[in-house]
């Protein structure tokens, strides 16, 4: 029987997973070299597990999940590392002169090719997802070998010595090298090396979580440090005061930024780095979960001439990456953008970025006075910390400024009261205001292994509470996609708090939270657990991720 074979597109629009409008729009904005399929996993609209389960259908190629295969690891030797990270290609098994291998792409020929030539062997495949294939070929290829005699000669010198910590070759920057990549290949948004009494302990924070990656001896405590600090241009001899820097490189082709900050504990120097992905897709408002209501209220006020919108939250609650999407939507040739930051996390074009230097009295209170020199129409302050600097954004908001800044508050009403305790004028918060966003980040389940449930008697008292009907919840069942966690990715909880005529009379009143909180339910204000559960309706995330970032009240 003669099979037609389906295009693509048409096979994802039969599954259910994409409409004909998503089709055509991704097909319009993919370029000549991107595959169909690339172009739907980047927008979102599809997950990589969903397309090969497609694909499998329309190549007749076997889909395979690389997290507990029974690897034979001489194959490895078979396909060199720099050529499986290059095609994203694993050797699974071999039999007669056939040789088994995973590929992320089944239609890249040269690849096979390549690997018929360079192997000898006649090459079957099967499909796996990039991220599987990844992780799997930084797990095999990269063991520790030649770390077991430098650690056996470590324990007599006290010091790193310089080769040890610049040459290429030498096994201490291989692992250094080693920990960076996995960190990007498992999406990590930070590092903690973890000084301890008697080992050394790496971990990563992956959705917003901490786990631990690998425990090193003790004694590479030193020449891992020193190899960091080279790296980040910071002094090697400095072991007693905090420092920071950054380490600018390629990992896999892709360019990563890297915010390193070092500490000096009881058991030596802790040392944080921040990931900064520079080819993040972050800087899409319309990416950020925001719903429909708050998105329009968010976007009217950033698009007001004056007046100062805060973003708040606690640290890692992804405020900065909302301001940069805010000011990417608002970057045009027409207007003059300044920000002061500490420090500049992402580079923007177009926009004048200014990093804080306190050795040399650049605070935020006089960069943003001279800022104000420099006829900008939007000024973005990275964070309000003092009444100084609150005054000076107040002023500029005040003169026909627009003022973008964060603060550290739990919610959006506690930063008006946050602001008059920090001794502003009621009056000049009721008036410079415009509005005031308060975000949280969860974690999303993941699409792969996502699964729908009856609610707990607990879940369906939340929903009743804040007045809501549910009837089913979603839990991640934990695959490969996720690393069995059921969780994938993170979306922010936004709780959008427009500052009206209302709210102005009440904060020069002086009035109580109370009365302000009873207004803010009038003009129908989403609260953070409101968004949180609206967010579960949506099968986005779960009551528990919810309830640990959000107050019930």
């Amino acid at each position: 029987m003669v099979r037609t074979k389906k295009r693509l597109g048409d096979l994802l629009i039969e599954a259910g997973l994409i409409t004909q409008e998503q089709l055509e729009a991704a097909l319009s904005v993919k370029g000549p070299k991107k595959r169909l399929g690339e172009a739907l996993v980047e927008r979102g609209l599809i997950t990589e597990q969903q397309l090969i389960e497609v694909l499998e259908i329309q190549l007749g190629i076997p889909h395979i999940s690389l997290f507990s295969y029974p690897f034979d690891k001489n194959l490895l030797t078979l396909i060199p590392k720099e050529m499986a990270r290059r095609h994203l290609v694993i050797p699974l098994k071999k039999e007669g002169d056939k040789l088994f291998v995973a590929l992320s792409d089944p239609m890249d020929f040269l690849a096979i090719d390549d690997l018929r030539l360079s192997t000898g062997f006649q090459i079957e495949v099967a499909i796996a997802t990039k991220d599987d294939i990844v992780r799997t070929i930084n797990k095999y290829y990269n063991t520790d070998e030649g770390l077991e005699e430098f650690l056996d000669d470590l324990p007599t010198r006290e010091t790193a010595r310089e080769d040890d910590v610049s040459d290429l070759d030498s096994p201490v920057v291989r692992l250094v090298n080693m920990i960076l990549s996995n960190a990007a290949s498992n999406r990590a948004s930070d590092i903690h090396i973890d000084p301890q009494e008697t080992k050394l302990v790496v971990r990563y924070r992956i959705d917003g979580v901490l786990r631990v990656e690998r425990v090193l001896p003790k004694s590479m405590q030193n020449v891992l440090g020193a190899r960091i600090k080279i790296m980040a241009n910071l002094d090697i001899t400095e072991y007693r005061i905090p420092q920071d820097g950054r380490i600018k490189l390629n990992l896999d082709f892709h360019p990563i930024d890297l915010r390193v900050s070092t500490l000096p504990t009881v058991f030596g120097e802790k040392i944080v780095m921040r990931l900064l992905d520079m080819g993040s897709t972050l800087n899409d408002l319309t990416k950020l979960g925001f719903n429909q209501l708050n998105f329009k209220r968010f976007t009217d006020m950033i698009e007001k001439p004056t007046g100062i919108v805060l973003i708040t939250g606690p640290t890692g609650s992804g405020k900065s990456s909302t301001l940069y999407a805010a000011l990417n939507r608002l970057n045009s040739e027409e207007v003059n953008i300044i920000t002061i930051e500490d420090p500049v996390e992402y580079q923007l074009e177009g926009i004048n970025q200014i990093q804080v230097n306190q050795n040399v009295g650049m605070t935020f209170a006089t960069g943003l006075r001279s800022i104000l020199r420099q006829d900008p129409n939007i000024v973005m302050v990275g964070e309000i910390r003092d009444k100084e600097t609150v005054d000076v954004a107040i002023r500029a908001s005040l003169t026909g400024h627009l003022v973008l800044s964060t603060l550290h508050t739990n919610d959006s009403l506690g930063t008006i009261t946050r602001l008059i305790d920090m001794g502003v004028e009621p009056f000049m918060v009721a008036s410079a205001l415009s509005g005031i966003v308060a975000q949280r980040l969860v974690r999303k389940v993941c699409r792969d292994c996502a699964e729908f449930e009856e609610p707990s008697k607990r879940e369906l008292d939340i929903f009743a509470k804040r007045g809501i009907r549910i009837e089913k919840v979603p839990r991640g069942r934990g695959c490969s996609s996720c690393n069995m966690t059921g969780y994938k990715g993170r979306i922010a909880l936004h709780e959008v708090l427009v500052i009206n005529d209302d709210l102005r009379r009440l904060i020069m009143d002086g009035e109580t939270f109370q009365a302000m909180r009873e207004l803010a339910v009038q003009n129908r204000t989403i609260f953070l657990i409101d968004d949180g559960l609206l967010k579960i309706k949506q099968g986005l995330t779960t009551t528990e991720e919810v309830l640990r970032v959000a107050i019930l009240e």
